[in-house]
C-alpha cells in the first residue's frame, strides 16, 4: 500500500511539475506574438521592450537565490511560493491598462517563473535515482522545447479569437491545478537542512543589483546609449564593483548563495562553462533566423513565426534520445557529440545565401536542434550526478543561471556583430557602386541598419523608380545575408571553444544504483566513474 501511495505521489508531482514548467516556458514565447496587438491597445511603443526585459531581469536574478534557499528550507515551500507568484503576476498582467503597469506585472511574473524553472529540475533530481534522472530530464527538456514550438501558434490563436489578455489569464487555472498536485504529491519534505539556518543577506544584497546592472547594460548598450558613454560606464562599473563585493562576501559567508568551492569540482566547473558558451552561441544566433526567412527568402510573417518548429522538434527528439544514451555512454561522449553536431549546424547556417531554399534552411535547423538537444539535458544530469540531494537546489540553479546569462550576453554580442557587419558592408557596397544615384541611396540607407530590414519587408517604402529600386534591394539582400553568415561564424567560435571544454569534462558517467543503495542517495553523492 505504501509503495502504491508513493507511486501515486510521484505521478502527482510529475504532472504538477510538467504543467508548471510548460506554462512558465510557454510565457516566454507566447507574449511575442501578442505584442503588436498589446502595443496597439496600450500604446507605449517606446518602452515595449521592457515587457520582455523586466521578465528577463527578475527571472534570471532570482534563480541562484531560490536554489540555495530551497536547500535550506526545502523545495516544496519555495516551489509553491514561486507558483503562486507566477499565477498572481499572470492575473495582474491580464488586468493591465497601460504599458507601465504591464511592465511592472511582468517583473512580478518573472520572479515566479525564475523560481519554477530550476526547482522543477531540482525536484526531479530529488525523487529519482541518477539512472532515472536521465530519462526524466530528457522528457522535461522535450516539454520545454514543445512549449517553444506551439507558443507562437497558441498566442496568435488566442489573440485573434479572444483577446491579448487571455494569454496571461490562461496561466491562472493551470497554475492552480499544478499547485494542487504538488501540495497533494509532496506531503513530506525530505530534502532540507536540519538545525540552524544562515541566510546570506549580504550576498543577496550585492548579487541582485550586480546582475540587474549587467543585464541593463547589455540590453540597452548600443541602443538607448552608446557603449562608450557615461551611462554605460556607470552600469558596467557598478556591476564590476558589486561583483567584487559579492565574491568577497561569498568567500566568508557561512551559507553562501553561490558556493565558490563548487568550482573545484571538475564536472561542475566545465559543464557550467559549457552551458554559458552554448547560451552565447545558441540564443544570440537563432533570433536572426525568422528575420532571414522573412526578409531574404520572402516567407510570410505567419510562416516566419513558425520557422523554429523544425529545430525545436529535432531538439525534443534529441533530448529524449540523449537521456537514453547517457545510460550507455559517458557524459563527455554525449556532450562532445552534441557540441560537434551543433557546430556543424552553425557552419551549415553560415552558408545560407540569397538564393537558398526554404527546405535547405529547415534541414540545417534540424541539424542545429539535434545537437543542442543532446547537450542541454546532459548538462543538468551531469551536475546532479556529482552532488548529494541536499545540494541539488544550489547546483541546479547555478547551471540554469550560467546558461541564461550566456544567452543574454550572446544576444548582445551577436546583435553588435550583425549591426557592425551591416554598416561596413553597405558602406563598401556604396563605395564600389559606379552609379552615383545608387551610391547615394545605399549611403543613406546604411546610416540606419534597422531601415534595411524594413525595406526588405516593404520595398514599396523606398521612394525610387523601379529600375533603380531593384538593384538597391538586391544589394541590401546581399549585405544582410552576408552579415547573417558572419553572425553564425561568430557563434561557431563559441561552439568550437565549447567542444574543447566538453572534451575536458572527465570520465564521469551514470552508474546504476542497486535497490538497497537507493536510500543512501539522500545523504551521499551518486557514484561516478572518475578514472583519470
Amino acid at each position: 500500500m505504501e509503495t502504491q501511495q508513493n507511486t501515486l505521489n510521484t505521478k502527482l508531482i510529475l504532472a504538477g511539475l510538467i504543467i508548471g514548467m510548460f506554462f512558465s516556458a510557454l510565457e516566454q514565447t507566447i507574449v511575442g506574438t501578442a505584442m503588436p496587438t498589446i502595443i496597439g491597445d496600450l500604446n507605449g511603443f517606446s518602452i515595449f521592450a521592457w515587457v520582455t526585459t523586466a521578465y528577463l531581469i527578475t527571472s534570471t536574478t532570482v534563480v541562484p537565490i531560490v536554489g540555495k534557499l530551497s536547500d535550506l528550507y526545502g523545495r516544496r515551500k519555495l516551489y509553491l511560493l514561486g507558483n503562486l507568484i507566477f499565477i498572481t503576476g499572470s492575473a495582474l498582467c491580464g488586468t493591465a491598462t497601460s504599458m507601465e503597469q504591464l511592465i511592472i506585472y511582468r517583473g512580478i511574473q518573472g520572479i515566479g517563473g525564475g523560481m519554477i524553472m530550476p526547482l522543477s529540475q531540482t525536484i526531479i533530481g530529488d525523487i529519482f535515482t541518477a539512472e532515472q534522472r536521465a530519462k526524466w530530464q530528457g522528457v522535461f527538456g522535450a516539454i520545454y522545447g514543445l512549449s517553444s514550438v506551439i507558443g507562437p501558434f497558441i498566442g496568435g490563436l488566442m489573440v485573434d479569437n479572444i483577446s491579448w489578455h487571455s494569454i496571461f489569464y490562461v496561466n491562472v487555472p493551470f497554475g492552480l491545478i499544478s499547485t494542487a498536485m504538488i501540495v497533494m504529491g509532496m506531503k513530506n519534505e525530505t530534502i532540507r537542512r536540519e538545525g540552524k539556518v544562515n541566510i546570506d543577506f549580504l550576498g543577496i544584497l550585492t548579487f541582485v543589483p550586480a546582475v540587474v546592472l549587467l543585464l541593463l547594460g547589455l540590453t540597452f548598450g548600443g541602443d538607448k546609449f552608446e557603449w562608450q558613454s557615461t551611462e554605460s560606464y556607470l552600469l558596467f562599473g557598478g556591476f564590476i564593483v558589486l561583483l567584487g563585493l559579492f565574491l568577497f562576501i561569498e568567500k566568508r559567508a557561512a551559507e553562501p548563495i553561490l558556493n565558490l568551492s563548487l568550482f573545484k569540482n571538475r564536472v561542475f566547473a566545465t559543464t557550467n562553462v559549457l552551458g554559458f558558451l552554448l547560451g552565447l552561441g545558441m540564443f544570440g544566433a537563432i533570433m536572426f533566423v525568422p528575420m532571414y526567412m522573412q526578409g531574404i527568402l520572402g516567407v510570410s510573417p505567419t510562416k516566419a513565426g513558425s520557422t523554429m518548429t523544425p529545430m525545436m522538434v529535432s531538439l525534443i527528439l534529441a533530448s529524449i534520445i540523449g537521456g537514453r544514451l547517457l545510460l550507455k555512454f559517458r557524459f563527455r561522449t554525449v556532450l562532445t557529440a552534441g557540441m560537434i553536431i551543433t557546430g556543424i549546424g552553425f557552419f551549415l547556417m553560415s552558408t545560407m545565401g540569397v538564393d537558398s531554399k526554404e527546405f535547405t534552411a529547415y534541414a540545417y535547423m534540424v541539424v542545429l536542434g539535434f545537437g543542442m538537444g543532446l547537450v542541454m539535458p546532459t548538462l543538468m544530469i551531469a551536475i546532479q550526478n556529482e552532488f548529494p540531494k541536499s545540494r541539488l537546489g544550489e547546483v541546479t540553479s547555478a547551471s540554469t543561471f550560467f546558461r541564461s546569462i550566456g544567452g543574454t550576453i550572446g544576444i548582445t554580442i551577436l546583435n553588435a556583430v550583425m549591426n557592425h557587419s551591416l554598416t561596413n558592408k553597405i558602406g563598401d557596397a556604396a563605395s564600389s557602386e559606379s552609379n552615383p544615384i545608387l551610391a547615394k541611396a545605399l549611403t543613406e540607407i546604411g546610416k540606419k541598419t534597422d531601415a534595411m530590414f524594413g525595406i526588405l519587408l516593404k520595398p514599396n517604402l523606398l521612394p525610387m523608380p523601379e529600375a533603380l529600386k531593384t538593384p538597391v534591394i538586391h544589394t541590401i539582400k546581399e549585405v544582410w545575408s552576408s552579415s547573417f553568415s558572419n553572425v553564425f561564424y561568430t557563434g561557431l567560435i563559441f561552439i568550437g571553444i565549447g567542444i574543447i571544454v566538453a572534451l575536458s569534462v572527465g570520465n564521469s558517467r551514470i552508474v546504476k544504483v542497486k535497490p538497497e543503495e537507493t536510500q543512501k542517495e539522500e545523504h551521499m553523492a551518486p557514484k561516478t566513474l572518475a578514472t583519470e
